[in-house]
């Protein structure tokens, strides 16, 4: 075992920026991850056919561009290009138009008519203090030292997004916002789901919604590049089945509690174990990665202009998608999370063709093949799609899993970031990094601020550990 001040176990974003953040306080740091490649969550593969490239899990990346730890880290450097659409995002309409988030506030207000002053007077204060809030918003467990500023946001964020979208009176604004706040993979009628609208609107204007040219692996890969820059190393196929293999010293688990359990859990007092045994995941996701003959027919020519699509139609109907899945059924109609990079990354995909990613939510653990109805709601907004398709690879919940034992059942999101569960993750705990065990502390998505490629759970609990 080479020796090292610190051992990180797992290479996901979160893993990494823990790596990195201990690297750059002088430590010697070493990285062991499981699989054959780094990335974690930030991974991509030939997985429908040779010289098409397809995101294995994250796609597009708001919070690359946005949060603290990577806007302080030279990743581009180290290979990392971000590639910014014309539009953050894209949602048609039945009626063959399409309402577009804009990069800017008013350009975006523009579009939804009469609820143009609505969306202005609610998102413009935030983007003006963008660059307090959305630290403030990733922080470990934010107190804010601009009070106001905190309840302008957080006043709307505390609400179900389907009582948000009551403010706006017209169905393009109300589509939007839904759109954006089923991010979140819960009922929509449950707080604070509105945040996740909030936030994910927030960085469109501020920071845009890019994506790694040449696919998200190069995210990871220019964070080991500068890991190994500082001194750090990485050892890929590597396991831990136990804390007890590891050197002594600071050890740092990018793992959520079923592993951490798995690891650590014959060195946790009884009290803590019980709390990670009652850590609760959310939903699953369905996912579908399609090689295609060109571009897809979008009805709405504007949705071509954007890398993200949300498919669902009506806010009514994505209240209703969500809440199937939130009572453990799969919804006949489902909410989709569409990306189509290669309209803008020419490195995806062999000329004249392209790449399609999609997912939906599903309950967790679900066996459902969702993969037609994913289908027929991409049709249902761009007639011809089928026709398209040259090859398809799918992965459910049990493929998810496999592939990465964090997504548990699915859950993508590392658990259910609810009231209940989105500042106490994983336990109610002073310190949510530290676990109550000398030298171990815990790095990944079950920490605050959650699910996403930002970096930020690994970032803060190297902080604590320093």
């Amino acid at each position: 075992m080479p020796d090292a001040d610190a051992v990180v176990v797992g290479s996901g974003p979160n893993g990494l920026a823990a790596a990195v953040t201990l690297a750059r306080a002088g430590r010697s740091v070493l990285v062991f991850e499981r699989a054959d490649s780094v990335g974690g969550g930030a991974r991509s593969a030939e997985l429908t056919e040779p010289g098409f490239v397809h995101d294995v899990c994250s796609a597009i990346h708001p919070f690359v561009a946005a949060a603290p730890f990577f806007r302080e880290t030279p990743l581009g450097e180290h290979g990392l290009e971000l590639v910014h659409p014309d539009a953050p995002a894209a949602h048609p309409l039945d009626d063959g138009t399409a309402v577009v988030l804009e990069r800017s506030v008013e350009e975006t207000a523009a579009g939804l008519g009469s609820d143009g002053a609505a969306y202005r007077r609610l998102l413009a204060p935030l983007v003006r203090d963008h660059e307090w809030l959305v630290p403030f918003l990733l922080g470990p467990r934010p107190l804010p030292r601009r009070p106001i500023l905190a309840a302008r946001f957080g006043l709307p964020a505390l609400r179900s997004a389907a009582g948000l979208i009551r403010r706006f009176e017209g169905e393009r604004a109300k589509a939007l916002f839904t759109g954006l706040a089923a991010h979140s993979i819960q009922s929509l009628r449950r707080s604070p789901t509105a945040s996740f609208a909030l936030v994910l609107a927030l960085a469109a204007h501020a920071y845009g919604w890019p994506f790694a040219r040449g696919g998200s692996q190069r995210i990871a890969n220019a964070l080991v590049w500068y890991l190994q820059s500082l001194g750090g190393r990485v050892e890929t196929g590597r396991e831990v089945g136990s804390v007890d293999e590891l050197p002594p010293g600071m050890t740092m688990l990018d793992l959520t509690p079923r592993g951490v359990i798995e690891v650590a859990g014959h060195r946790l007092p009884g009290r803590y174990l019980r709390s990670l045994r009652r850590y609760r995941y959310g939903p699953g996701v369905f996912k579908v990665d399609w090689a295609l003959d060109g571009p897809v027919p979008w009805s709405a020519e504007e949705c071509a202009r954007a890398a993200t699509v949300h498919i669902g139609g009506t806010a009514a109907e994505i209240v209703e998608s969500e809440e199937t899945v939130w009572q453990g059924r799969e919804p006949g109609r489902p909410y989709a999370i569409v990306a189509q990079q290669s309209l803008f990354d020419d490195t995806r995909a062999p000329a004249g063709r392209h790449t399609l990613w999609a997912y939906c939510h599903v309950p967790n653990g679900s066996t459902m093949d969702m993969t037609e109805r994913i289908e027929a709601q991409i049709e249902r907004f761009a007639p011809g799609f089928r026709d398209r398709i040259l090859a398809r690879h799918t992965m459910g919940p049990a493929d998810f899993e496999a592939y990465n034992p964090n997504y548990v059942g699915g859950d993508i999101n590392g658990g259910v970031q609810d009231l209940r569960q989105l500042w106490t993750r994983p336990a109610a705990r002073l310190n949510p990094y530290s676990l109550p065990v000398d030298g171990l502390f815990l790095c990944s998505s079950a920490t605050p601020p959650g699910g996403g490629v930002h970096g930020m759970c690994g970032y803060h609990a190297a902080r604590s550990a320093l």
